[in-house]
């Protein structure tokens, strides 16, 4: 597309009065859409027991859009390793290249089935005074995700998504596995061998994603691999998250230097108000995710403007409202070149949720058309 690479970070979501398998057309008919207009990767979150969320197993639908496209590169945004194997994803991911060969980017998180997180490290990166970079990017207060994770539906989620008695694989040493899986060097302690087919050899890149400067960005700098830092899930980290990255950066077989992508949320349409009109359910559809309810279904704008909001409802989306890019192109250009220069990233990864899919299709488009414009 250009030189600074776009990217799309799906989540497939289900729209109110819609189904789980439209949804799933409508992503297989975006990617084929994004890879017309040049967009660089299609990745697919992971998400489990949100009934307006039908993106479940990247693995799953990765192999029935790899089938509907033929350049774009396809990945996992990501695979929650908290109830994985190694041995399971390199499996999963080698069946899709031996058939797709080449066009994989397997990402890698730390949640889905682990225990609470142990506390972050102090931020690394410089302060932003007032909220904003100097180049205008908004940095809001921190949110606090602590209330999420003893919620009674995330423990429900973490009880179903690992077998009883399991218990989670350091995520280091999890990597690692993966890593000597995919090069066939894996060697038990006792020095057993294990190869994996198809898998072993697999031409597939390997992605940290993270929202802090804490373990997953120590983990993919001191190993040489690419990172994803999260800007539209924790906007008020990211700094730190990619300053955390580089810091601990070592040249690798895989890159000599630190190779970042960066996400926002993103509602782009003819103009301004067209555009905030399709943002209007979004709050909504934070809301229902951080009250851990599991994301909604999401709105039509008239069914978000007929939710009563409380202070605290307001208080408990702030931060994710505020730093949504929602606006004409070259509105959300601009905020977007704003985030790059505050980050430093070498490609962003979008995200857009609108009600209608005409709508969203419409938003990839016109933002590409704006990109390539400018770059």
């Amino acid at each position: 597309m250009s030189d600074l690479p776009l990217g799309v970070l799906d989540l497939v979501p289900i729209s109110s009065g819609s189904t789980a398998a439209a949804a799933l057309r409508n992503s297989i008919d975006l990617a084929r859409e994004a890879e017309r207009l040049g967009y660089a990767r299609y990745w697919f979150a992971e998400h489990h027991l949100n009934p307006g969320v039908a993106g479940t197993s990247p693995a799953v639908v990765l192999a029935l859009t790899a089938a509907a496209t033929s350049t774009i590169r396809l990945g996992s945004g990501a695979v929650q390793l908290g109830h994985r194997t190694a041995l399971s994803t390199v499996e999963e991911f080698g069946l899709i290249d031996a058939l797709h060969p080449g066009r994989l980017d397997l990402g890698l998180g730390r949640s889905g089935g682990r225990p609470p997180a142990e506390k972050a490290p102090a931020p690394t990166a410089p302060p932003v005074a007032d909220g904003r970079t100097p180049g205008g990017l908004l940095i809001p207060p921190p949110f606090s995700f602590a209330h999420l994770l003893g919620s009674p539906r995330v423990s429900l989620q973490r009880k179903l998504l690992m077998l009883p008695g399991a218990e989670s694989q350091d995520y280091a040493e999890q990597i690692d596995d993966i890593l000597a899986l995919l090069a066939g060097s894996y060697r038990s302690p006792e020095g057993v061998e294990a190869h994996v087919v198809p898998g072993e050899g697999a031409d597939v890149h390997v992605w940290i994603l993270g929202s802090s400067g804490g373990q997953s960005a120590e983990a993919a700098g001191a190993r040489g691999l690419r990172f994803a830092a999260n800007y539209h899930v924790s906007p008020a980290t990211v700094l730190e998250a990619v300053d955390g990255y580089r810091s601990s950066f070592r040249p690798s077989e895989f890159l000599d230097k630190p190779y970042v992508t960066v996400s926002a949320d993103v509602v782009v349409a003819e103009d301004d108000a067209t555009a905030r009109e399709l943002a209007t359910g979004y709050g909504l559809w934070v809301r229902s995710i951080r009250t851990a309810e599991g994301a909604i279904e999401f709105p039509t704008p008239g069914e978000a403007r007929a939710h009563v909001w409380s202070d605290e409802d307001r208080a408990l989306v702030r931060d994710g409202v505020d730093t949504q890019f929602v606006g004409s192109p070259a509105h959300v250009a601009d905020r977007l070149e704003q985030l790059q220069e505050a980050t430093g990233a070498d490609e962003l990864l979008i995200t857009t949720i609108t009600h209608d899919h005409a709508d969203r299709v419409r938003s990839y488009r016109l933002l590409a058309e704006e990109w390539r414009r400018r770059h």
